[in-house]
């Protein structure tokens, strides 16, 4: 499923030429949401899952949405965007995961952590030109590459993320309680999916639309900044 627009949101930000976004395991763009209001932007967003693709099409009819993997995509397509963003699959590094092994041996094997995570990261670095963010929940283990903690998540950026990201206070039992806190909390609507992920993990696994915005905005001053030199790796590090 591909769906192209050239049309520009009436609230974007004066700019010369659209900023070109890569949206990759975009899910339903929890980080995107409000990515509009920073800048002219034309985004793809690439998602594996064809009924998340479908709602997130629904949901940003402007985007250019393609059903792919998208650690593939992003090697075959990099140099074809200004920002990338990036939250690779995290139930192999997350602490929940990793306690439910140790304490449920009997419904959870181990298992191992998925490097997908750490090879874009080190790809980005190293071959990509412009700015990214790679996102991802706080592992069980020290980090094998230093990271911006913000909340309850990990950013590796080539640009050094302000220490408050405005993202608002988690629900209460957002962990918990089902998808539904998760969804008023985020403005979505998952009655209508029928795919065969759960859905209050889909809800739980989304960016704070506040907090994309805040990372957003900041990568946008750095582009457009662009004679001010950033360091590679990592302004601040947990």
């Amino acid at each position: 499923m591909i769906v192209e627009s050239t049309k520009a949101p009436n609230d974007a930000k004066p700019l010369l030429q659209a900023v070109r976004v890569l949206n990759l395991y975009a899910c339903l763009g929890g980080n995107r949401l409000k990515w509009d209001e920073v800048a002219n932007i034309e985004v793809t967003a690439v998602e594996l899952d064809p009924e998340l693709a479908r709602m997130y099409q629904e949901r940003f009819p402007n985007d250019k949405v393609i059903v792919a993997d998208a650690h593939q995509y992003l090697i075959d397509h990099y140099k074809e965007f200004d920002f990338i963003w990036s939250s690779p699959p995290c139930p192999s590094h997350s602490r929940v995961r990793f306690g439910q092994a140790n304490s449920d041996r009997e419904n959870y094997d181990p298992i191992y952590p998925d490097m997908t995570l750490y090879q874009e990261i080190i790809f980005l670095d190293n071959y990509f030109k412009g700015k990214y963010v790679v996102e991802n929940v706080i592992p069980y283990y020290e980090p094998l590459i230093p990271a911006q903690k913000r909340d309850r998540h990990l950013y590796w950026c080539n640009f050094k993320l302000p220490n408050n990201l405005n993202g608002r206070p988690q629900p209460k039992g957002f962990i918990d309680t089902g998808s539904k806190p998760n969804e008023i909390f985020h403005g979505i609507d998952l009655s209508g999916y029928k795919g065969e992920q759960r859905k209050d993990k889909i809800a739980r696994n989304l960016v704070d639309y506040e907090a994309g915005k805040t990372i957003f905005a900041t990568a946008m001053g750095v582009i457009l900044k662009s004679n001010v030199k950033q360091e590679s790796l990592f302004g601040d590090v947990w």
